[in-house]
C-alpha cells in the first residue's frame, strides 16, 4: 500500500491528466515530450548534491519523482503498466542483483562492481543481447556514453595494458585533426580525438565526466575572478586585448595558489 504522501501525488497526476477537467498542458504530454524534463531533473539533483544544498536536494528529488509518476501515469492510461509495477520491477531487480543479501548465495568475495556487472550481463543476455556493447543507452551524454562503451569493450579484453597506448593515440588524433581538409573530416577527427581523450583519462582511473565537471567549475570560477579584477581596475573586460585578459587570468591563478 502506498504511503499517504505518494498516494496524494499519484492522485494529483491523475487529476492533471484527466481529459475533461485536467490541465491542458499535462494532458497533451507524451513519453517523448516529457523525456527531456526527466533528464533535466536528474541533472538538477546532481547539481544540488554537488553544491551540498540539502533543502534543494529534497526539492529536486521531488521533481524527479514527479517525472517517474508522470511517465507511469501515461503508461497506465495506455494500458501498459502502473506505478506499482515500476516499483515492483525495480524491487525485483535489486533483490536479484544482491543474491548474497536477499537470497541463499554465498558472498564470493568479489568487488561490488564485478558482482554487479556479472549480474547485469546475465540480465542483458536473457533479453537477447549478443554484443558486449548492447544496452548502453543512446540517450546518455556523449562523454558518459564513450566511457561506458570503452569499459564494456575492456571487459572482454579490448583495452590498452597501460597509459602509453592511449596517450600515443591522443597525440595521433591531434595530428589527424590538424591535417583534416574538409569540415566533415574535421568533425570526424574531432570525435576521434575526444573519444581517445576519454580513453586516456580512463586509463588513469579517472571518471571523465567528473574531471570535466571540475574543469568547467574551475574555468567558471577563474573567469568570474578575471571580470571582478577588471571591474576593480575600472576597465571593460570585453575591450581588453587578449594579452591584457591573459594577465588577469594569471593574476587570478596566482591568488588561488
Amino acid at each position: 500500500m502506498n504511503s499517504p504522501a505518494l498516494s496524494r501525488l499519484l492522485a494529483i497526476m491523475a487529476r492533471l491528466r484527466d481529459p475533461e477537467s485536467g490541465c491542458e498542458w499535462d494532458v497533451a504530454q507524451t513519453f517523448a515530450t516529457i523525456a527531456p524534463y526527466t533528464i533535466e531533473e536528474a541533472y538538477e539533483v546532481a547539481d544540488a548534491i554537488e553544491r551540498e544544498d540539502i533543502p534543494a536536494l529534497r526539492e529536486e528529488l521531488g521533481d524527479l519523482l514527479l517525472q517517474v509518476v508522470f511517465h507511469s501515469r501515461i503508461a497506465e492510461e495506455a494500458g501498459h503498466f502502473h506505478f506499482d509495477d515500476v516499483a515492483a520491477a525495480i524491487s525485483d531487480k535489486m533483490e536479484a542483483r544482491h543474491p548474497h543479501i536477499f537470497g541463499q548465495e554465498d558472498n564470493e568475495g568479489q568487488s561490488r562492481e564485478i558482482r554487479w556487472e556479472k549480474l547485469k550481463a546475465e540480465e542483458r543476455a536473457a533479453k537477447g543481447a549478443t554484443s558486449a556493447l548492447d544496452g548502453v543507452a543512446l540517450a546518455l551524454p556523449a562523454l558518459m556514453r564513450a566511457e561506458k562503451l570503452q569499459k564494456r569493450a575492456a571487459r572482454v579484453g579490448f583495452d590498452w595494458p597501460d597509459v602509453a597506448g592511449p596517450a600515443a593515440k591522443v597525440a595521433e588524433e591531434v595530428e589527424e585533426l590538424a591535417q583534416a581538409q574538409s569540415q566533415q573530416h574535421r568533425i570526424e577527427e574531432a570525435g576521434d580525438f575526444l573519444f581517445a581523450a576519454v580513453n586516456l583519462v580512463r586509463a588513469y582511473s579517472i571518471a571523465p565526466e567528473e574531471a570535466l565537471r571540475a574543469a568547467n567549475a574551475k574555468f567558471e570560477r577563474r573567469f568570474h575572478g578575471m571580470e571582478a579584477l577588471a571591474r576593480e581596475q575600472g576597465v571593460d573586460f570585453a575591450k581588453l586585448s587578449l594579452d591584457e585578459q591573459e594577465a588577469l587570468w594569471q593574476a587570478v591563478k596566482k591568488q588561488e595558489a
